[in-house]
């Protein structure tokens, strides 16, 4: 089992949800961390832990941000984190099915990745050895009290409800002292 870290300089968390009914808004999480347990001979004994902190939603649109910041939406000064833990991983083909807990807005759900199997373990230019991991989710804005939204003139809703959430995550192995 190797023990990794997060190396948000080289991370990230992206997500898009229909607006509108017509086009897909994408965004991301500029600050993440966390730590990834990982026994390539062994998967199912692998384990993660990934928090984000919400304050750092970057939609590209000042205004959209700060509503998605307020109480309407993720309510980050309550809800400071989104956090993910691992219960269970499975061998699925060439890749993982990581389940896990996923909380945010103060609710915790089940929810299953789908994850690319990790990469090599490679030394970067300054000696430390990283690996990189890719993956992707589907979850409903509404099962985690996300429920904001506004009816449109013609019919349908401003915000969908379904959210791609997709990732890729670069490691730094952690050194037993």
């Amino acid at each position: 089992m190797k023990t990794y870290q997060i190396d948000p300089s080289h991370s990230s968390v992206n997500f898009s949800i229909r607006h509108m009914m017509i086009a897909k808004v994408h965004g991301g999480f500029e600050k993440l961390s966390g730590s990834f347990l990982y026994d390539s001979h062994n998967p199912a004994a692998s384990k993660v832990e990934v928090v984000i902190e919400s304050n750092s939603i970057n939609t590209r649109e000042a205004q959209r941000d700060a509503h998605l910041k307020s109480a309407d939406f993720f309510d980050v000064e309550k809800y400071p984190s989104i956090i993910f833990k691992s219960t269970d991983f499975k061998e699925d083909g060439d890749d993982l099915s990581v389940l896990g807990e996923l909380t945010i807005h103060g609710v915790t759900k089940q929810v299953k990745l789908n994850v690319e199997r990790p990469s090599e373990e490679l030394k970067d230019p300054w000696g430390n050895l990283k690996i990189g991991v890719s993956g992707k989710t589907k979850i409903n804005r509404k099962d985690f009290d996300l429920g904001w939204n506004a009816a449109l003139e013609a019919g349908g809703f401003l915000v969908g409800e379904e959210v791609s959430i997709s990732f890729d995550i670069q490691l730094a192995k952690v050194e037993k002292a």
